[in-house]
């Protein structure tokens, strides 16, 4: 067990770490990111999955277990959790828990075509009256007691969660010296229609079928999207992750009117807010690197598939390159192979920095030999992956982004017409009892509780 003192230098060295690589300066070392997911990390403590997600303060020794025999800057597992307590009182459709513990997400469909209309008008209201009645079966009445009492009570526990969750995820931090790294998730406005809404297969059609309608409604999504996205913690190294799902299987010339632009936006804006944005790139991105390359610069890029050495040249310069190796060569491999592919990628990304080594995807489980690969492999590029003097020497002074949350998310706010979301001076206006009370004390109160709601609803959506 390291001393006190030797786990705060751990912790200002690898929260420097991550500012260099943030700001586009050549950190000391590459850093590394341990991908166990919360289901691997579970198994390799031979709990009870069911349990462990039903009650994840359970969880706290397999975690303690894997962060002591693993290497890596950051928590692992901190976004691989999904809790089915609010799920199971809302009767979800969307992500259910199997047999085995495993939680699985259904293809379903929450919004038929002839809701368009309505969700272009107001995506916010078209959420909550149609859309999500579908997705949870326990919104599915009209008895509007027993519909509100209901998503209190999921509201409850997802607040429940949420604090449990990060209660744990704030010791093993502090126990174990990891970076603090203030976290959000939200979706492409794209791939947030396709996913729980209309389906692979109904937005396929849809784009043929009504095409106007589809680029209106991911222009309508946007702000929804960046709201929630948006972190409220003041932090040089605040990250939002946004996966991105369905453009490998576009047509260019789809791709180019409906998923790119409303991308853009919802990046540009969350960079505005100071947000380092980490990009998923499941499948094959490769023909999109142009693209990408129009993003802010720093954005962080999680390659699944595609040629590293081209990735490197065509964006290493202005963005983080992140991912590519494979996992299944972890569960396959022996620990020479893993180690040489390690070896390998270090040698093509480490040159000129921004590099955060990490994995094509997280391990969802630990069959083969990836227990034994993955330690050797983390511990291979802690100690490989550290950077000369003479290559940090262009290092300067860089400042942190520029932080225009509170521009930005007012300006959202006026822009989501609801009736289920009212900003502060449509609720002043209605409530004349508050004239001449301490507006600053109060308005901060209501604001907060309507955004917990409206990042609860989103949530149920992603």
């Amino acid at each position: 067990m390291k001393k006190l003192s030797e786990l705060k230098t751990l912790k200002m060295e690898r929260q420097q770490i991550f500012l260099d690589l943030f700001r586009g300066n050549v950190p000391s070392r590459i850093p590394v990111k341990n991908p166990l997911a919360f289901d691997a990390i579970v198994e390799y403590s031979n709990m009870n999955l069911a349990e462990a997600y039903w009650d994840v303060a359970r969880a706290e020794e397999a975690f303690d277990k894997v962060c002591r025999d693993f290497y890596s800057d950051v928590l692992p597992g901190s976004n691989t959790q999904r809790a089915p307590s609010f799920y199971q009182l809302l009767g979800s459709k969307s992500f259910v828990m199997a047999s085995n513990g495993v939680m699985q997400h259904p293809n379903v469909e929450g919004m038929v075509p002839e809701d368009y209309d309505e969700f272009i008008a107001s995506p916010y209201d078209c959420i909550i009256e149609r859309i999500l009645p579908r997705l949870y079966t326990e919104l599915d009445t009209e008895d509007h007691n027993i519909k509100s009492l209901t998503l209190a009570k999921a509201m409850m526990a997802y607040e429940d969660e949420a604090e449990t969750f990060g209660s744990l995820s704030a010791k093993l931090r502090a126990r174990h010296g990891y970076a603090s790294i203030p976290g959000s998730q939200t979706e492409a406005p794209y791939d947030f229609l396709a996913d729980c809404f209309r389906s692979f297969t109904g937005i396929s059609k849809d784009i043929r079928r009504i095409p106007d309608k589809v680029a209106a409604a991911c222009e309508a999504a946007t702000p929804l999207l960046i709201k929630k996205g948006s972190i409220p913690a003041s932090s040089d190294l605040k990250m939002t992750l946004i996966p991105l799902h369905m453009a490998p299987y576009m047509r260019l010339k789809d791709f180019e009117k409906f998923y790119w632009p409303t991308l853009k936006e919802l990046v540009e804006s969350l960079a505005d807010m100071g947000i380092n944005v980490l990009l998923f790139l499941e499948n094959d991105w490769m023909r999109y690197l142009d693209y990408l390359y129009e993003l802010p610069e720093n954005m962080i890029l999680r390659f699944e598939y595609g040629d590293p050495k081209i990735v490197k040249d065509r964006l290493g310069k202005k963005h983080i390159i992140s991912g590519f190796y494979p996992i299944s060569l972890l569960h396959e491999g022996t620990k020479e192979q893993c180690i040489d592919k390690a070896k390998e990628l270090l040698d093509i990304m480490a040159p000129g920095g921004r590099y955060w080594f990490d994995f094509d995807k997280s391990a969802l489980d630990l069959h083969g030999n990836i227990v034994e690969n993955l330690r050797a492999v983390l511990e291979y590029v802690y100690k490989n992956g550290r950077y000369s003097e003479s290559e940090r020497a262009g290092n300067a002074e860089r400042p942190g982004r520029a932080d225009k949350s509170d521009q930005i998310l007012s300006e959202i706010d006026r822009k989501i017409k609801s009736k289920y979301f009212v900003v502060w001076e449509k609720y002043k206006e209605k409530h004349s009892e508050l004239e001449g009370r301490p507006e600053g004390v109060i308005s901060g109160k209501i604001r907060k509780y309507e955004d917990m709601m409206f990042n609860f609803i989103i949530n149920l959506c992603l």
